[in-house]
């Protein structure tokens, strides 16, 4: 019997002394990052939503931080090719990644091979922006509201061209879903990015985009294009004399994008926490709301966990519209 409690005792002993080492080593860790610069990968064109919000967002971080945070531009192949990199590096705080919705939930549906996995291969850290699209039209376009949209659309089927930012982007699933609601027929031009397409739109290429807020008010304020709805459930306040999808006789609908931050699967807890905690205090800050506000952009803040039920919940429902679209993974 004394053995039994002297063994016990032993294992209790190394037990607590383990469990206290682990919670040092934490602690150690934690007041330890950052001891160095941090990679911010914006696997997205520059100009665009997503590289403003990661250079906001880079910059609030060095800021509090107290190390450098650069951000580092791998567009291509959808976004695809910043993220292989990103799950890619050593999971240790330093390299993390902006990451949207377009990717995580809709190119699993687009690409045969992704070169990564949406939930398999990154920590996340937290949601960070959320937003709606802006439909906008050529001036040359004789549609000066939604509804008169649509009956041009079904006078002329197959005449009008809508761009996009890429096949299965937020934009497209944006054009895909009206011309499903509208009962119309328009064409679809995919860009290398959305900011190209309202490029086109400028130039008369293209007659309407679903865009974001970033690269469209620009040309909205000189006049360039006509804006004639926003797609989220309430106006935006950049825009307050735009109507909604909605308030313009297509009920039900509201499409967006949703912003967040990943790290490569396997980054210490304790770490994600603190960027965690970091992103939610700069999200709060004013001028980073105000900045936000300037760009058609909610801020947003999540548990790491709410963001992979997101990616799940988003990929169902956008495969939806891709099969109804006819859109097939290459």
């Amino acid at each position: 019997m004394a053995d039994y409690f002297m063994r016990s005792c032993c294992f209790l002993a190394a037990l607590f002394a383990t469990s206290a080492a682990f919670v040092a080593d934490s602690v150690l860790a934690q007041s330890a990052y950052p001891s160095r610069p941090i990679r911010f990968i914006a696997p997205f064109p520059p100009g665009g939503s997503s590289d403003v919000l990661c250079r906001l967002l880079g910059q609030k971080l060095s800021e509090s931080l107290g190390q450098p945070v650069a951000v580092e531009n791998r567009p291509g192949a959808g976004a695809n090719i910043g993220h292989e990199f990103a799950a890619k590096q050593p999971p240790d705080g330093y390299t993390i990644l902006i990451s949207s919705s377009s990717t995580l939930a809709t190119n699993p549906h687009l690409y045969k091979r992704l070169g990564f996995d949406p939930v398999g291969d990154f920590s996340p850290i937290s949601m960070v922006a959320s937003a709606g699209q802006v439909l906008v039209v050529h001036p040359s376009v004789p549609a000066a509201s939604v509804k008169e949209l649509i009956a041009l659309a079904k006078a002329q089927p197959g005449k009008l061209n809508f761009g996009s930012g890429g096949k299965g982007i937020q934009s497209h699933i944006s054009g895909e879903m009206f011309k499903a609601a509208a009962g119309i027929d328009i064409v679809h031009i995919p860009y290398k990015g959305t900011v190209q397409a309202v490029s086109d739109l400028v130039a008369g290429q293209v007659q309407l985009v679903f865009a974001d807020m970033v690269p469209a008010m620009p040309h909205i304020k000189a006049g360039r294009v006509r804006p004639l709805a926003v797609t989220t459930e309430s106006r935006s306040p950049v825009l307050p004399d735009v109507p909604t999808m909605i308030e313009s006789g297509v009920p039900g609908y509201r499409a967006g994008v949703w912003w967040a931050v990943m790290a490569p699967r396997g980054t210490p807890e304790v770490i994600v926490n603190r960027l965690n905690a970091e992103l939610g205090r700069i999200v709060k800050l004013a001028d980073v709301q105000e900045k936000y506000a300037n760009l058609g952009v909610s801020t947003e803040h999540s548990t790491p966990q709410f963001v992979t039920e997101k990616i799940r919940a988003d990929t169902v429902e956008v495969a939806k519209v891709l099969k109804a679209a006819g859109v097939e993974p290459e």
